[in-house]
């Protein structure tokens, strides 16, 4: 199935397993099982052994991603300027968790340790747009951009306001 990205490499050559899991990635922009077993054979390499490697590395994917990829950063500066509140109310105007892609697939919501724009914090990333100093009242102008169907900042604020 993979031989195209096997041929460029010697068989049961288990320096390789990061090379290929990388190709891999960016041909289908996650790790699909059937890779993961493919790669096991062609490397003579237990498949535990490659998911170990797999999920070590937080460059690697066992999921696919949505097409927009939002970051909420929890950094000491984003934290004391309430990006918890940014992060609940994303959750609730996407209803997915940190972590998890919508069922649209339209959107994948992360969290990092830190991205860097302390000075302009809280800060979200969409893909590459960076919206600092964001409000919870910001998030359904921002989520518009990437999304063809409305999202109410009454209903995310009535939600956020019942559940604290």
């Amino acid at each position: 199935m993979h031989s195209n990205i096997f041929s460029n490499y010697p068989p049961k050559d288990k320096s390789n397993l990061i090379s290929l899991l990388q190709e891999v990635q960016n041909i289908y922009g996650y790790l699909p099982e059937s890779a993961l077993m493919d790669i096991s054979e062609f490397l003579d390499m237990p498949l535990s052994r490659i998911y170990g490697v797999a999920t070590f590395y937080n460059q690697f994917r066992l999921k696919p991603l949505g097409k927009n990829i939002i970051r909420v950063c929890r950094g000491t500066a984003c934290h004391v300027k309430g990006s918890a509140n940014l992060l609940f109310a994303l959750e609730t105007a996407l209803n997915c968790k940190a972590g998890e892609t919508t069922r649209d697939k339209n959107f994948t919501l992360e969290v990092v340790a830190c991205i860097g724009a302390c000075s302009i914090a809280p800060v979200i990333v969409v893909n590459d747009d960076y919206y600092g100093r964001a409000t919870v009242k910001d998030i359904p102008r921002i989520l518009k951009k990437y999304t063809a169907s409305e999202v109410s900042s009454e209903k995310i604020e009535e939600q956020i306001t019942s559940e604290q």
